[in-house]
């Protein structure tokens, strides 16, 4: 049985298990954050070994570290990885050695904007030693010896992607994707996995699910790539639509990256959100809804799943977003700043949209190729002809044609819509129909059997 995460309390709980574990793309850390994550989902695991090509990509060495520190002369600790492990470059080469402030300075990372900030410094593909400070401390240290000393390890080991599927009434899939790689940073790191397991909570426990649910878990970019170099054309195959969640805390609005198509279904249903197009009573659907176009130079997983190889229909959503605060990508991204309560909120609308696009039907067209003869179904007139304009009772019989030839429009353009990607919501939207001739149109071409409903 899986652990709750329906109060504040239980949500604390994990945020404060998660946030002060040595995370990275690969090692032990990784391997103990996911394993606590599997007390909420449980993840099958998928492995790819060191040195495995994936793509364009190569699978690295696993990285693991049990010290890191800077003494002075004194034997002083200056900084200490027990403290933050933001102190260390991540994925950094081993050192022990003796250097003069000059020296050391060549292998110290700060953010001199922010003065008393550590920055998350990474060197995954590329090797290097190094620390992180603030800039407030390196500007305090004064000319001595400093004892370096990083004692870490670069193995063969497996990369792991965690995943877990939830079966449906539909064969159609809804992605729900997130990152676990980060170390003690909470917005930008844990916000993601912890709304990912709020989730799967809830989702599991929906009665008559009509989507095929697929809850993906893997260390940023190098981790999608390898999921997707043996699971991308069964995504192809599948995938109705998808989010990946990234920066879910802050009390901003909600904001959703279109995917790449910029017509998937969550782009669809988000862009009619935020018009208002839906009505605003709905429980729990955001308000202020902002929409971003999708852009492969920034972002996460979308961006992977999004590559023109798949052009999966993935799109981003998100809160407090990455490069729009100056508490990104350092240390402080803390519990205060992302909010326990946010992450309800972002859970709260993530779901209202889900179940949003539970409740949209699709249509097949049965007959796609070429225009359907409408008149073997009775729904074209058997004549074809502007005399009426000439007619003695033109009003009565103008008024007549004019509803029949407005009827047969919305009937030749419904066909022409129905092809499983505009739900009924919006082929309403585009025939200028409200919900009661949309519906009325739909069930005459279920009983003519010119049209299914896509499931």
């Amino acid at each position: 049985m899986q652990n709750s995460l329906e109060s504040v309390d239980e949500v604390d709980n994990l945020f404060d298990r998660l946030f002060p574990i040595m995370r990275s793309i690969m090692g032990n850390g990784y391997r103990e954050s996911l394993n606590i994550l599997k007390e909420y989902i449980p993840f099958n695991e998928h492995f790819y070994d060191s040195g495995t090509d994936v793509l364009n990509w190569r699978v690295p060495l696993e990285w693991n570290i049990s010290e890191a520190y800077i003494e002075n002369s004194k034997g002083q600790r200056i900084i200490d990885i027990k403290d933050s492990t933001l102190h260390v470059v991540n994925y950094s080469d081993p050192v022990d050695g003796y250097f003069s402030l000059t020296e050391l300075k060549n292998h110290i990372y700060t953010i001199p904007t922010i003065k008393n900030a550590i920055p998350y410094t990474i060197s995954y593909y590329k090797k290097r030693w190094g620390f992180c400070m603030t800039q407030e401390l390196l500007d305090s240290l004064p000319e001595d010896s400093y004892h370096a000393v990083i004692k870490s390890s670069f193995e063969p080991g497996k990369l792991v992607v965690g995943e877990c599927v939830l079966k449906g009434q539909s064969k159609k899939e809804i992605l729900l994707s997130t990152y676990l790689c980060h170390p003690s940073m909470a917005n930008n790191e844990l916000s993601g996995p912890i709304v990912l397991a709020m989730l799967y909570n809830r989702i599991k426990n929906w009665k008559n699910r009509k989507y095929t649910y697929r809850f993906v878990i893997t260390p940023e970019t190098i981790g999608a790539i390898s999921y997707l170099s043996d699971h991308g054309e069964e995504l192809k195959k599948n995938l109705h639509a998808g989010f990946v969640l990234t920066c879910l805390g802050g009390n901003v609005p909600l904001r959703i990256k279109l995917s790449r198509r910029g017509n998937s279904p969550f782009d669809i249903i988000s862009k009619e959100i935020s018009s208002g197009s839906f009505d605003s009573a709905i429980n729990n659907l955001p308000t202020n809804l902002r929409i971003n176009s999708f852009d492969a130079s920034s972002g996460s997983d979308e961006r992977q799943y999004c590559s023109p190889g798949f052009n999966l229909p993935v799109s981003q959503v998100a809160r407090l977003v990455y490069a729009e605060y100056k508490e990104y990508h350092n240390s402080l991204d803390t519990k205060e700043l992302m909010g326990i309560e946010n992450l309800f909120n972002s859970c709260n609308q993530i779901e209202a949209i889900l179940k949003l696009e539970e409740e949209q039907k699709y249509y097949i067209n049965r007959h796609p190729f070429g225009e359907v003869k409408l008149g073997d179904y009775d729904l074209y007139p058997s004549l074809n002809t502007n005399g009426y304009k000439d007619c003695d009772k033109s009003n009565s019989l103008k008024q007549q044609i004019n509803s029949i030839n407005n009827f047969v429009g919305k009937v030749m353009n419904y066909l022409n819509l129905a092809d499983g990607t505009v739900s009924l919501h919006s082929m309403s939207k585009k025939l200028g129909c409200d919900s009661a001739e949309i519906e009325k149109i739909t069930a005459i071409l279920v009983e003519k059997d010119l049209i299914s409903e896509d499931l």
